[in-house]
Formats: C-alpha cells, sequence, structure tokens
C-alpha cells in the first residue's frame, strides 16, 4: 500500500507540473499573439504626389496613434497607373500575408472580381473612390456627388455670364471622377453654362496640360476649365498662362496642390475643392486596425463620408493657416 501510495503521488506531481508547464507554453503563446503587429497597406490610385503624399502622412499618423502597426503605403509605377497594376501591388501583399488593405480603385467596376476575391483573404477598405459593387467592407473618403456640386456652384459663380466648359480627370471610370461628374451635371442642369467635353489624362500631368492646350486651340470662345484631380489645376493652369488667357478663361480645380493655391492667390485660378487627404490615411489605417482587433462597430456604417469644401481667394489664407498648423500636428511624433 506505500509503495501504491508513492506511485500515485509521484504521478500526481509529474502530471501537475506537465500541466503547469503546457499552461505556461500557451500563456507565453497568448501574449506573442497579442503583442503581434497588425500589417495594413494602403495603395493609391497612381503615381505619387502631393495628395497621396498627405494621405500617406495620414497613414503614418493613425499608426503611431493605434500603435502596433506596421503600415505599407503603395503607388502604381509612375507610367502604369492601372487596374492591373493595382491588383498586381494587391497580389503580392496578400502572399505577404498583410492583415488588411485600403485602396483606391482605378475602376472599381471592371476590379469587382478580384476585389471580392481579396476580400476573401484579408480585410478589404475602399478609400478615395469606392467599388460599392464589391465586397468590400466599407468605403472612407469624400461624397463625391457633393463635392462635384460644390465645384459646380464655383464655376456659376465664376461664370455668372455662362459659356462652355471642359472637364479633365484622371480615370474617367473611377467612382469618384464619376461621381464628381454627376453632380456637376446635375448642379449645372437647366443653368446657362455648357459641359462640351470630358477629357482623361491617365493621371499624368504632362498628357492633362496637352488636353488643356488642345482645348484653347480647339474652343477661341471656352469660357471655364474645371479639373477632377488634384493634378488638373496646376496642368490647365500652365496651358492657360501660356496660352496669354489667364484671368479670362475661369479654372475650377479639386484638391490642395501647392501650385493650385498659388494660382488662386494670384487670381488666376477661381478656386478647389478641398477634401481631406490626411484623413483618408489616418481613419483608413486607425478604423482597419481597430476592427481587426475586435472593434466591428470601426466599419459597420459601410461608408464613413469626410466633408469637402470649397476656398476662393476670400478663404484661402485661413484654409492654409488652418493646413499649416494640422500638418505639423501630425508630423509632430
Amino acid at each position: 500500500m506505500k509503495k501504491t501510495s508513492l506511485l500515485i503521488l509521484v504521478l500526481s506531481v509529474a502530471a501537475l507540473a506537465l500541466f503547469q508547464g503546457c499552461d505556461k507554453k500557451n500563456t507565453v503563446a497568448v501574449d506573442v499573439a497579442a503583442q503581434k503587429k497588425l500589417r495594413l497597406a494602403f495603395i493609391c490610385n497612381g503615381p505619387k504626389n502631393e495628395f497621396w503624399s498627405i494621405v500617406q502622412l495620414g497613414c503614418d499618423f493613425g499608426a503611431r496613434q493605434l500603435g502596433g502597426v506596421d503600415v505599407a503605403f503603395r503607388a502604381p509605377a509612375n507610367a502604369d497607373s492601372t487596374a492591373v497594376a493595382q491588383q498586381e501591388i494587391m497580389s503580392d501583399l496578400i502572399a505577404a500575408g498583410v492583415d488588411g488593405i485600403a485602396i483606391s480603385p482605378v475602376d472599381g467596376e471592371t476590379q469587382t472580381e478580384f476585389l471580392n476575391q481579396t476580400a476573401a483573404k484579408t480585410l478589404l477598405v475602399c478609400a478615395d473612390s469606392d467599388a460599392a459593387n464589391s465586397r468590400r467592407t466599407c468605403y472612407i473618403g469624400t461624397d463625391n456627388t457633393a463635392a462635384g456640386m460644390q465645384a459646380a456652384e464655383l464655376i456659376k459663380a465664376a461664370l455668372p455670364q455662362g459659356g462652355k466648359v471642359i472637364l479633365f480627370v484622371g480615370h474617367p471610370n473611377a467612382q469618384n471622377a464619376k461621381d464628381r461628374i454627376q453632380g456637376l451635371q446635375d448642379a449645372l442642369a437647366g443653368s446657362n453654362l455648357q459641359i462640351v467635353d470630358t477629357l482623361a489624362d491617365g493621371k499624368q500631368s504632362a498628357v492633362a496640360q496637352k488636353n488643356a492646350q488642345e482645348s484653347l486651340a480647339k474652343y477661341p470662345d471656352l469660357a471655364g476649365m474645371v479639373g477632377l484631380y488634384s493634378y488638373d489645376g496646376p496642368a490647365i493652369l500652365n496651358a492657360v498662362r501660356g496660352a496669354g488667357k489667364a484671368g479670362q478663361v475661369k479654372i475650377v480645380c479639386f484638391d490642395e496642390d501647392t501650385n493650385t493655391l498659388a494660382g488662386i492667390a494670384a487670381g488666376d485660378i477661381y478656386g478647389t475643392i478641398v477634401q481631406s487627404p490626411i484623413e483618408f490615411g489616418r481613419q483608413a489605417i486607425v478604423r482597419m486596425g481597430k476592427y481587426l482587433q475586435g472593434d466591428k462597430t470601426q466599419l459597420a456604417a459601410g461608408k464613413i463620408l469626410i466633408p469637402s469644401r470649397p476656398i476662393t481667394k476670400d478663404n484661402l489664407a485661413a484654409f492654409q493657416a488652418g493646413r499649416e498648423s494640422a500638418l505639423q500636428t501630425r508630423v509632430t511624433p
């Protein structure tokens, strides 16, 4: 009996030690999992420019705000801002095991199938431009139809006498472009302003400037030009100045490119519709991170709309002061 009792005691102690050892290993595994950094990515819809640099700044700020996140910011090659180029980037990120991707689709309709495949493998969010028919979890960005209507109000104010207007855009099939055009058309319906053409440039500034130069030659009585992407404003401005028609042909554009703001200050650009690119990046990263950490409310709305606003010479100084302060706050760790 004594030998039996001793054997039971030895086995019990061994079993307890084994259980404690396993429990310790499990605890360590849980701790390692909890400390694992999330890997998130943002894919823009063209080569890096001033607009996308601000979005990237927002991504970096969001990563610092959230903590425990690595962010990869990816842009198509300089002359290759196509759906295929974006899909190659997404494929590489999926292969690398990324936890979530935010993308501004070049053509949401033709990319739907691939976006759905991506959404089956990782968290997918659209930012800046949507792909509403895809299985993306959420869209984060401007209400682009409303922004198009804001641009229409600016061009109406710039041209109360009416006249012919041409639109300039990077990717006409991108949802943000289609929505802006729709907003412009809706707001100009019944007015004395006529949209006579819409010209695409594939997100190449040199092509945008050439389009503007050719338009000025084709339409000697052209009254206004509206640039729907950030680089379009400076490209149009160069063409108008080169033709000696600065101030005569009214320009309305989008975003806060430095040359656009300088053109407004000089009186050669009537106004611009500014978005909030830093918030596109910040909110995409913070919301994806918190969602993956368990807070599903972060993306539950399906659409998170960030307001846009018109900037003219009247409110330019106040905008620039606020912009500088906001950017500085986010740059400082």
